[in-house]
């Protein structure tokens, strides 16, 4: 068996604690973690270690983005993509030490807020993202999962309400088609959906905006576990833990865990 987690933390050094709470009560085998927010030298390294999770990939920046995987299990780094040749760091990859799995972490750009790539350069680059992301996973060949916040939500059972959001940024059609493309290009089973059944509710954020996100559920499902179908033939179990939007000091975003008979 092996447990893989994904979680957009909204910045590592600050949620330190909230991930620590979950690692003691999820103890994933591997956290993917989305927007640390710091140079890789200033991620919160020993701690983790300290918990078990002393395997690590780490791709940070100052500021802005960063991702990193941290592991109890042997991994080795294979990969790090940058799609927009700007510097961001949005995509690392790892395989898992003695299994058959490589596990790509990824922060898609969120894309701003006007959905026309003419009147929002932010947009364009969502896009662009994705199209070379495409590209690359047509060569894809060993079984993967793709995790991370998409920052699309693709069903209309994604999102709170579909017709209010068909013209925001993380709905709208142009995004739903890139990122059909980008699944299609491999074959990528949505390990979500396959388990959280269309159309019942699935998010995975919801705004720091509304005072009572509970009550309002204006939630988007942004974030992803993806596989490559061999792999998702191995899925034994996929779960959110919705509660932790309500930790102290959260992110907006809840981790997702799938299990793998592997």
């Amino acid at each position: 068996m092996l447990s893989v987690a994904t979680w957009n933390i909204n910045s590592a050094r600050l949620r330190l604690p909230i991930i620590e709470k979950y690692l003691k009560a999820e103890a994933p085998d591997v956290l993917c973690l989305q927007e640390i927010k710091c140079e890789s030298h200033l991620f919160p390294a020993q701690a983790l270690a300290d918990m078990g999770y002393e395997h690590q990939a780490i791709s940070g920046q100052k500021g802005y983005h960063g991702v990193a995987t941290v592991s109890r299990v042997p991994i080795r780094e294979v990969s790090r993509h940058d799609w927009q040749d700007n510097g961001e760091a949005r995509h690392v990859g790892i395989e898992v030490v003695g299994k058959d799995m490589v596990i790509e972490n990824v922060y898609v750009p969120a894309g701003g807020d006007i959905p026309d790539r003419e009147l929002n350069v932010k947009f364009g680059q969502k896009l662009d993202f994705l199209g070379r992301m495409t590209t690359w996973a047509d060569k894809v060949e060993k079984p993967t999962l793709i995790v991370g916040d998409f920052n699309i939500a693709p069903l209309e059972c994604d999102v709170w309400s579909h017709k209010q959001l068909l013209k925001v940024v993380s709905h709208t059609p142009v995004e739903v088609d890139t990122l059909q493309k980008f699944k299609d290009a491999h074959g990528w089973v949505d390990i979500g959906r396959e388990h959280i059944r269309d159309p019942e509710r699935y998010y995975s954020w919801w705004s720091y905006r509304s005072p009572d996100w509970r009550k309002n559920d204006r939630g988007r499902r942004l974030d992803h576990m993806w596989a490559s179908p061999g792999l998702a033939a191995q899925v034994k179990a996929h779960r959110l833990l919705e509660e932790a939007r309500s930790w102290e000091k959260p992110s907006d975003h809840i981790p997702l865990i799938t299990e793998f008979d592997i």
